[in-house]
C-alpha cells in the first residue's frame, strides 16, 4: 500500500483591509473532512513558518506540523496581523489583536475541514494568543496546550528585563530586530538546549520579510498581565513548562493550573528545556509529551461530558 504524502495548502483571509496569510498540512489521501484539526499559534518574534514547519538540512524533525499532519491530523496555522506574510500595518499586533485573527479566520477551517473546533496550540506570545481565544471562544477549541505560556508575570526573570524597555514598548508599535536577535530566543536562559543553526533558519527567513516585529505582546506580558482569567478557559489543558524557561514562574503557573475548572488537564516540568522546547535539541520529549494529551481517548464512564 503506498504511504500517502503529506501535501501543503496556502490560503488569504481578509480581516477588513488586513490580508492574513493561513497555511495547512495534512496527509494527501481522500479524506478531507473528519480529521482531528490542530491548529498552531505562533510567538512575539517569530511567525509561523519558521516556528512550525521548519526545515533544517541534515535533520527531518523540526517541522511539528509535519510531525502531527503524520499522525492523521488536520494541521493549521497562520501569520497574525504585522508578522511574516500578512500584512504590515500600524497595529502593535497585541493580544486582543490575535483573537480577532482568529476568529475571522475559523470560518475558513470549517469550510475546508468540515469541522467547528480545533485543538489549539500556542508558544509564548502565541500562548497567550491561544488562551485568550479559548476564554473568548470556547465552543470552538477543543483542547489547548500552552508552551512558555505566562500568566501575572511575577518572578519572570524575563520580563523583569523586557520591563526596563517599557517606554520603548509603548512608543512604536514595532521593534527592530537583527541576525544576532535570533540566537537570543535559544540562549538568554541556557545556551544547552538549541542549535545555533536554527536561529540563523530563522534569521534568514524573517530578515527576508522584513527587519522588525510588533510590541503588542511585548508590551502586554510587560504591562498588561492577566491577559487572562484560568477560571473562564473550560476547555482541557496542558501546560508544558521548561526547567530553565524565564518567561514565568514555577508559582505563577502552579496557580493559573489550580485555578482551571476542567479536571482533565496536566502540567507537564521539563528537564533538559528552556524557552522554545518544540525547536530545541530535545524537542522529541517534548513532542512526546504534547502528543499524549492531543490523542488522549475519550472517556468511557458515565459522568463523561456529552458532545
Amino acid at each position: 500500500m503506498a504511504v500517502a504524502r503529506i501535501v501543503g495548502s496556502e490560503y488569504w483571509v481578509k480581516k477588513r483591509s488586513v490580508d492574513l496569510y493561513v497555511f495547512r498540512k495534512r496527509l494527501g489521501d481522500t479524506a478531507q473532512h473528519g480529521r482531528r484539526v490542530l491548529f498552531f499559534i505562533h510567538g512575539s518574534s517569530l511567525s509561523a513558518i519558521p516556528s512550525y514547519d521548519l526545515h533544517v538540512p541534515g535533520h527531518n524533525d523540526y517541522s511539528m506540523m509535519d510531525y502531527f499532519a503524520e499522525l492523521g491530523f488536520d494541521v493549521w496555522t497562520m501569520d497574525h496581523e504585522g508578522y511574516g506574510r500578512s500584512s504590515r500595518t500600524d497595529s502593535n499586533s497585541d493580544v486582543a489583536c490575535a483573537v480577532e485573527d482568529l476568529k475571522v479566520v475559523m470560518p475558513l477551517l470549517t469550510k475546508e475541514t468540515g469541522q467547528s473546533r480545533a485543538t489549539f496550540f500556542g508558544q509564548s506570545g502565541g500562548a497567550l494568543r491561544a488562551a485568550a481565544f479559548a476564554q473568548a471562544c470556547p465552543d470552538q477549541v477543543d483542547r489547548l496546550v500552552l508552551d512558555g505560556f505566562v500568566w501575572t508575570g511575577r518572578g519572570s526573570p524575563t520580563l523583569a528585563k523586557r520591563r526596563e524597555r517599557l517606554a520603548e514598548w509603548r512608543a512604536s508599535p514595532t521593534r527592530k530586530v537583527d541576525r544576532a536577535f535570533f540566537q537570543t530566543i535559544f540562549n538568554r536562559d541556557h545556551p544547552a538546549f538549541g542549535d545555533p543553526t536554527v536561529a540563523e533558519l530563522w534569521a534568514d527567513y524573517e530578515l527576508a520579510l522584513g527587519d522588525s516585529f510588533p510590541t503588542g505582546t511585548y508590551l502586554d506580558m510587560s504591562a498588561n498581565l492577566p491577559a487572562v482569567a484560568p477560571e473562564k478557559i473550560t476547555c482541557p489543558v496542558q501546560i508544558i513548562r521548561g526547567e530553565f524557561d524565564g518567561i514565568a514562574s514555577d508559582d505563577d503557573l502552579i496557580e493559573f493550573f489550580r485555578r482551571l475548572p476542567n479536571k482533565d488537564k496536566q502540567f507537564c516540568m521539563m528537564a533538559g528545556q528552556a524557552h522554545v522546547g518544540p525547536q530545541a535539541i530535545n524537542r522529541h520529549r517534548f513532542l512526546q509529551v504534547m502528543r499524549s494529551f492531543v490523542t488522549l481517548p475519550e472517556r468511557r464512564d458515565a459522568l463523561a461530558p456529552k458532545g
